[in-house]
């Protein structure tokens, strides 16, 4: 017969379902035996159309495929693409797209109205897998949603599942894996208790002292205990919640509230890719004058070169010493709406920095803004702030960079989390299932950077920035959080997310053919650029290697039609409200699809990684990352200034996220930084048989050498003491870019994929 290149598998059981690892065959006068990589759940043969098939762990190309399985490979990515009709099953293996349809729910309240993201030009967006839910009753466009108790049910393909260890570790956070279900009745025990924090001491007793008991009815607990396994509940339906020590804070308190570390962790923070050089001055607004009228920035030369030591901003501008966090533009067409409500007031920002001597920044100024209170077409009030230390006018510097950061963690959220790593890979995922075969070299590589993320996404869905959902509930923009987000997605560009294309764009670095990683850094001690640029280009050596392996010309590429109808699907479905934009690679050449495959990885693995898993090390502690404002700035003669003057700690603290949304935040931005037992990091596999290539595995088994290579230069880099900002005020190393990691929230770590 030969030797076998597939093997089909018949569950005869009635209801059982059982998850199939792998299978080995050892043939007679063979020297190595040959291996199915299976790793899939196999259901009872009467819910397929067709039986299961598994291929060998070889790879080839369409037009390289032995005869025997051609048809095969065919049906089997035919079966897994779906007729795009009827309700996903638990036991489906069907990928589909739909739009983000799915945010609101306007069947319990017309409150929870929320635009449909994808499919218009007012509301674009990448696509995400479609479940095939009934519409809702009172907006037939709109999917129905699955009730709170039902998150974990969402559907996504039964392999893109966590698997039941990672489950089981993830509900153990119980009730802070379920905080839609519990927060009315810690909204309740709040009302009785108090939902201010009362100090900065009170702060750190609530959250990591004491905790915050709260009391949840035992029938509602028995009810999620028989579903998931989550710890046995207290009988007195008592639970606590209480947090670790935040990293930012265990080495000294006080660091954060320093203009240097609020400066630093534009750097080295959890949203380091957004500072940019101020390359103009005064600086220009890019909103439409005609609708919004003059934005143009207030801060003047005089404003800057107070704390300039003797260098003119046009020197500066010329030495590229200047540089910008802008939150204007973004927020500024939702200010207005954002202020309507009772719970929210916040400005856009500008916070314009100087490079210090030492290769540390200095806040130079900081920019708020309002719409003006007679339209829009009337352009903003604005009000520059200079840093202080000293009595009333200190504390109102505190505040206004309070107010920066608020915007800076809605926008690391929505943006820089969410959108560009979450949101802007499910459609890869989607068209690798649907276009490429297992046996494709291409579905090979990248399948690894894909695992759990369709599930975690879905379960955001449901939980996180659906109306009402911690993201809206905690975070400054409310519901229009995503609106803010699809609007952002306007200007996304793939190319644009890779790393060096990321640095030039910001002015963070230029071509430079002699300089490592062949650009030249503005910054010296930029430590997610430094740190990223050895990975970006580990990462981009291993896919060249590999491709390598399989085409071995340009013409190649242009002929395999598996790869040619992925890239179609990927720019033409996945991203369609993007389709026509002139950026798109054509995918003709291996320098295209080498760069593609790197800017997928880097984006599933190194990217979600700086982005994710810094959120409670730096943000655990909310004084440090408010997430919402609740007043502005007070003006004189008002009470609100007399506290600000007296008690500049309660004014700070009711002007920032109160105690619920705090629990909201922190409940969840702790599960998302810490890492399961079974999570597998970048360079590593859990399948040393994923290829019978040699060539292949030794390609990779480079790659994970030169990774721990890249380990020994980051522990170096933070023990320079001339890095200074490796480390900061808070004395906490910058490890964000750190490949490996143990389990557990530990502030490294790189895994494969956007698993959490």
């Amino acid at each position: 017969m030969g030797i076998p290149g597939a093997f089909i598998i018949r569950n005869l059981h009635s209801t059982d379902q059982f998850f199939l690892v792998s299978f080995t065959i050892e043939i007679p006068n063979q020297t190595a035996p040959v291996h199915f990589v299976c790793r899939s759940w196999v259901y009872p043969d009467s819910k397929y159309q067709s039986p299961r098939i598994f291929f060998v762990n070889k790879s080839y190309l369409p037009s390289e495929t032995p005869e025997g399985l051609r048809s095969y490979r065919e049906k089997e990515l035919k079966a897994i693409r779906g007729d795009g009709t009827g309700e996903r099953k638990e036991w489906d293996r069907i990928y589909d797209y739909a739009t983000y349809n799915d945010l609101g729910n306007i069947d319990k309240s017309e409150d929870l109205a929320r635009p449909i993201l994808g499919g218009s030009t007012q509301y674009p967006y990448p696509r995400r897998v479609r479940t095939g839910r009934p519409p809702s009753k009172k907006d037939p466009n709109s999917e129905s949603r699955l009730g709170d108790d039902q998150a974990f049910s969402i559907y996504v393909p039964r392999d893109d599942r966590f698997g039941d260890q990672k489950l089981f570790e993830f509900v153990q956070y119980f009730p802070k894996s379920s905080m839609n279900l519990v927060k009315s009745y810690l909204l309740k025990e709040l009302d009785s208790k108090g939902k201010e924090f009362e100090s900065f001491k009170n702060v750190f007793e609530v959250l990591y002292q004491n905790g915050f008991t709260f009391n949840v009815p035992k029938s509602l607990l028995d009810a999620v205990a028989q579903r998931l396994p989550i710890p046995e509940p207290p009988a007195d339906g008592n639970l606590l919640l209480k947090f670790p020590i935040p990293s930012v804070i265990q080495d000294n308190l006080d660091g954060w509230m320093t203009d240097e570390e609020f400066a630093r962790e534009m750097l080295a923070g959890v949203n380091p890719g957004l500072i940019r050089l101020l390359t103009e001055f005064p600086m220009e607004c890019t909103l439409d004058c005609n609708i919004y009228g003059d934005h143009s920035s207030k801060i003047t030369s005089e404003h800057l070169e107070k704390n300039m030591k003797g260098c003119t901003t046009q020197e500066a501008l010329n030495c590229k010493r200047l540089f910008i966090l802008d939150h204007y533009d973004a927020f500024m067409p939702y200010l207005r709406k954002i202020n309507e409500s009772s719970t929210r007031k916040a400005y856009a920002s500008r916070t314009i920095l100087f490079l210090q001597n030492d290769g540390t920044l200095k806040p130079l100024a900081i920019e708020l803004s309002l719409p003006h209170p007679d339209g829009d077409q009337f352009g903003a009030i604005s009000k520059v702030y200079l840093p202080e230390t000293e009595c009333v006018k200190g504390t109102l510097w505190q505040l206004a960079k309070a107010y920066v950061i608020v915007n800076d963690s809605g926008y690391h959220q929505l943006v820089s989390h969410w959108l560009n790593t979450h949101a802007a890979m499910e459609p890869f995922v989607i068209a690798t299932h649907r276009q490429l075969s297992a046996l494709h070299p291409i579905h090979k590589l990248l399948h690894p950077h894909f695992h759990d993320t369709l599930f975690i996404n879905g379960l955001a869905r449901q939980n996180l920035i659906s109306g009402e959902g911690v993201i809206e509930t905690s975070f400054l923009p409310a519901k229009y959080s995503m609106e803010m987000s699809s609007a952002v997605y306007k200007n996304w560009n793939f190319l644009e997310q890779a790393l060096p294309a990321d640095l030039i764009k910001r002015g963070l670095a230029t071509v430079d053919k002699d300089s490592p990683h062949g650009l030249r850094v503005v910054i010296k001690d930029y430590p997610y650029a430094v740190d990223g640029l050895l990975i970006w280009d580990a990462i981009n050596k291993w896919v060249c290697d590999y491709i390598s392996l399989y085409y071995k010309t340009d013409k190649a590429i242009k002929q395999d039609t598996e790869l040619q109808a992925w890239w179609k699907e990927v720019v033409q479905v996945g991203h369609a409200d993007l389709k026509d934009k002139p950026w798109w690679p054509k995918m003709e050449n291996r320098k295209e699809l080498i760069e593609s495959c790197t800017i997928i990885i880097w984006i599933a693995s190194a990217l979600h990684a700086a982005v994710n898993f810094g959120q409670f090390p730096y943000g655990g502690y909310i004084l440090n990352r408010p997430t919402l404002s609740r007043r502005l700035i007070p003006e004189e003669g008002t009470s609100e200034y007399e506290e600000l003057v007296t008690n500049p700690e309660s004014s700070f603290l009711k002007t920032i996220t109160p105690k619920f949304e705090t629990l909201l935040d922190l409940s969840i931005i702790e599960i998302l930084s810490g890492h399961t037992s079974d999570e597998v990091y970048l360079g590593t596999t859990t399948n040393p048989t994923w290829t019978s290539d040699k060539k292949a595995l030794e390609a990779f088994k480079t790659f994970g050498k030169k990774l721990k290579e890249i380990e020994e230069t980051i522990l170096k880099r933070n023990k320079d003491p001339k890095l200074l900002n490796r480390v900061g005020p808070v004395n906490m190393p910058y490890t964000l870019l750190y490949p490996s990691s143990e389990p557990g929230m530990t502030g490294k770590g790189i895994p494969n994929s956007i698993s959490i």
